[in-house]
């Protein structure tokens, strides 16, 4: 494609994230769909620039004022993450002057807000979390796209067949550090027509997901509940780790995420698994299932704040007022899956937030409404799974996991026992 082409194309495909009336994702592959002619690297082209200005959007929109012309073709330029001969053959000259100029400015200098690019409702809880060094650190982190992580489905096969098979298939893949299911891949190779992956060899599952569901521990022969199952990422890790026995019940509101799970389903080998659309966590369905549950994982809906660095549209798609509502909704949920715990089951609350309003507060209320619960500490947990430096991937008894400290999505886990 012409240089002037594709700017122009990736102005268009700015202009349409930036309405934020749905996920960037969805956008930029219903965009790439309608443009069949592009080649990879001007796919690659315009889906990076499009995720760096939702990134840097406030730094960018900055820059962008001092220049003429519509303002998303001036954020194509400034955020752009293809080629820069092949973009200074796309401007005018009076361009190529202006982005010199927006080149030299030293970013230092600029106010902290367009150097963090995060609404001020985020910003300043997490300063007062994780304090200056940190709250950069995890901003710095966000800025970097994240890694592929793999879930090795040990019902198929052992972890170092697995990293053998895709180095036979010439992808490097490195052992997490922490879980003892998951591999590292650079970059984003394509495995979807790797016999490894269509044999339900693998699935992609951040590390810290796995993590999610390494807590809850179920083992063989056990009836498990994952109730919000979603697309079934940790639906097919618990039913792994249970090693196809027992009864697995996945439970979600939405039919398109369970039909999500299906052909996954399928590739994994699972035959313990059962998929159950809910209208509302009062569900009749749910309650004939109270006090017979032996262990029940709440992966629970959030504002995703933790996955910033795949989504980067979230922090300004959401706001305090949708956080509130999430709030109630979690603690619900909460209180509804507790109801189902025989004597002795484990009860695990995730979130992919980084938000203590959507972690600690939820599940500091939870506790004190339920004293029949009983806290474990998620350290002696992991510990006792042999996971690696298992202190360090925990805070107040919590699972607390952050970009930039564990090289995961940011995530949440509190893990009580029913006494």
């Amino acid at each position: 494609m012409h240089p002037k082409a594709l700017l122009e194309a990736c102005t268009e495909l700015i202009a349409a994230v930036l309405k934020f009336d749905a996920p960037a994702d969805n956008i930029v592959s219903f965009f790439l769909r309608q443009h069949r002619e592009l080649g990879p690297r001007e796919r690659h082209t315009l889906a990076e620039t499009a995720y760096a200005v939702l990134r840097r959007r406030l730094l960018y929109q900055h820059l962008a004022q001092s220049g003429s012309g519509p303002i998303e073709r001036r954020l194509a330029i400034v955020g752009w993450a293809g080629d820069a001969a092949f973009l200074r053959a796309a401007l005018a000259p009076h361009e190529q002057k202006w982005l010199e100029q927006i080149q030299s400015i030293d970013l230092g200098t600029l106010a902290p807000k367009l150097r963090h690019n995060l609404p001020d409702w985020i910003a300043q809880p997490l300063q007062s979390q994780l304090g200056e060094a940190g709250f950069w650190a995890l901003v710095a982190s966000l800025d970097a796209a994240a890694p592929l992580d793999l879930r090795v489905n040990t019902l198929k096969i052992k972890r170092e067949a697995a990293q053998a098979a895709l180095a036979a298939a010439g992808i490097d893949a490195v052992p997490t550090p922490y879980s003892p299911w998951g591999l590292r891949v650079q970059g984003r190779p394509a495995l979807q027509k790797l016999p490894l992956f269509t044999g339900g060899g693998v699935e992609v599952q951040d590390e810290g997901s796995q993590l999610l569901a390494l807590l809850t521990d179920a083992k063989r022969g056990e009836m498990v509940v994952d109730f919000c199952a979603g697309a079934g990422g940790k639906t097919l890790a618990l039913g792994a780790a249970m090693r196809n026995t027992g009864r697995l019940y996945a439970f979600d509101v939405a039919g398109h995420r369970l039909e999500a799970l299906k052909p996954r389903l399928a590739r994994s080998g699972l035959s313990n698994v059962y998929p159950v659309q809910i209208a509302h966590e009062r569900d009749e369905r749910i309650k004939r299932l109270a006090g017979k549950i032996d262990r029940v994982l709440v992966d629970a809906p959030c504002s995703g704040l933790g996955t910033l660095r795949r989504n980067p549209d979230l922090k300004w798609r959401q706001s305090p007022k949708a956080v509130q509502e999430l709030n109630a909704k979690q603690s619900a949920i909460l209180a509804a899956a507790a109801r189902l715990l025989k004597t002795g089951g484990r009860l695990v609350y995730a979130t992919c937030s980084l938000l203590a309003s959507e972690n600690e507060s939820v599940c500091e209320a939870f506790t004190t409404a339920h004293p029949g619960l009983e806290r474990l500490a998620a350290a002696a947990v992991l510990a006792d799974l042999k996971v690696a430096a298992a202190e360090s991937l925990t805070k107040a008894g919590n699972l607390r996991l952050w970009p930039h400290l564990h090289a995961t999505d940011g995530f949440f886990a509190a893990i009580w026992i029913k006494s």
